[in-house]
């Protein structure tokens, strides 16, 4: 029996990353997909935008 105590940990954690893995997948598009991609859209404009701004002790 200590095969069967070594063997559930390792299938508990797994079919958790399975399912952790198929609820990613499915919510990846659908209604809020363009709402995701401008708020992403923004903050990596945002953040380009401060890198490129020399600070103003810079100057």
């Amino acid at each position: 029996m200590d095969y069967v105590s070594a063997l559930v940990p390792p299938v508990v954690m797994a079919a958790f990353f399975i399912g952790l893995v198929r609820v990613i997948v499915k919510t990846q598009g659908g209604a809020a997909k363009a709402k995701e991609d401008a708020a992403v859209d923004a903050a990596l404009a945002r953040a380009e935008g401060a890198r490129n701004t020399p600070a103003a002790g810079d100057a």
